[in-house]
């Protein structure tokens, strides 16, 4: 099975299953001399892990992260960083009466389709449990940010749930780790909670909108044409779990403005740089960044796994009913903020390290 790894210069390369001993990652191209320990890594990670609030999956794992190779002494040595997360609460039990049936809007059937065998245990490896192993790299490239000639801040939230967006009048970044939902507006996140206390309880999901934000990236990181730092964040995110759509800036809604209205006009600043009146871009241009807020959001589906009888096939052809008993997030929307930071950084770890060794710096 190809496909499991991601990046050109700081690359990482996921393994590991949903229900198997363990998930980890590989990184590869981190400088050394950096300081890293489990210590570092360990916070991004406890964002992520479910059972935390009764609207994630209850599945209790501690994603206790541990640092096989790569560094010496709480330092990088510049070979590969190998991290390993122990799975502790598996219940294959659960799937047990389905492992012969196609969960719909799953990967069940496409991944028999292609190699003539799959793990049934919670999807495997299209398990949601696999992002674990991107914050955890996502941790790391964090690290390598901090070579970069200034601070580079990530920050994820979510802006929408099922039909319900935020209102951006009331935005505050404080208010995002104040509540189970990573929601920016306080309001919203209170109707959020009885929205989603009802789709628990009909057994059901819905979706979510995320949006990640990184502020402090110099002008010129990412190359043109294939290489394009917006060509990358869109594909970072579509490789998440559930992903259906990115944008960037004001992506879609562009198709809707008048040229004039789209354009982020300029005018130099008091300090004799550049400024942008307006970021419809997101943060890029030609590919390339400009220096502003990189602004990306993606959309996450519902959740496949519900207790609502869907009608499916089984690995026989035969027509019947499903239902998927267990324990699955009523939105896996809200666990996916932790993770669109992570391929957000990962990305510009990447881009840092190829922009530094085209042109110096």
């Amino acid at each position: 099975m190809a496909g499991n790894s991601f990046g050109t210069l700081f690359r990482f390369t996921t393994f590991g299953e949903s229900h198997g001993p363990a998930i980890g990652c590989i990184v590869d191209g981190v400088p050394p001399r950096l300081p890293l320990d489990e210590a570092f890594i360990q916070p991004y990670l406890d964002r992520r892990k479910p059972g935390q609030s009764k609207y994630v999956t209850q599945r209790r794992e501690s994603d206790t992260v541990e640092i096989l190779s790569g560094t010496f002494e709480g330092l990088t040595t510049g070979s590969p960083v190998m991290l390993l997360i122990r799975n502790e609460d598996q219940r294959s039990k659960d799937y047990g009466d389905i492992k012969d049936k196609f969960r719909p809007g799953h990967a069940d059937y496409t991944y028999q389709a292609k190699y003539g065998i799959r793990d049934y245990r919670g999807g495997g490896r299209s398990s949601a449990r696999e992002t674990a192993s991107r914050v955890a790299a996502g941790a790391i490239a964090r690290r390598v940010l901090d070579l970069a000639p200034a601070p580079v801040t990530i920050r994820a939230c979510m802006v929408q749930m099922g039909p319900h967006k935020v209102d951006r009048s009331r935005w505050d970044w404080d208010a995002v780790d104040g509540n189970p939902f990573f929601c920016p507006d306080p309001v919203a996140a209170e109707q959020w909670a009885e929205y989603l206390d009802g789709v628990r309880k009909a057994g059901s999901s819905t979706g979510a909108v995320i949006e990640v934000v990184a502020s402090g990236v110099p002008v010129g990181w990412g190359d043109p044409i294939y290489d394009k730092l917006d060509g990358d964040l869109a594909r970072a995110m579509m490789t998440i779990n559930a992903v259906k759509g990115v944008e960037i800036g004001a992506g879609f809604a562009a198709a809707e403005l008048s040229g004039e209205d789209n354009a982020d006009e300029m005018r130099m600043g008091p300090d004799g740089k550049p400024v942008f009146l307006s970021n419809m871009a997101g943060g890029i241009l030609g590919g390339i960044s400009t220096g502003q807020d990189i602004v990306v959001r993606f959309a996450v589906k519902p959740t496949s796994s519900i207790l609502t009888p869907r009608r499916t096939i089984d690995v026989h052809g035969a027509e019947t009913d499903i239902l998927t008993k267990g324990r699955h997030d009523p939105c896996v929307g809200i666990r996916a903020v932790p993770v669109g930071e992570a391929m957000m950084a990962c990305v510009l770890a990447d881009h840092f390290l190829r922009h530094r060794a085209l042109v110096g710096g």
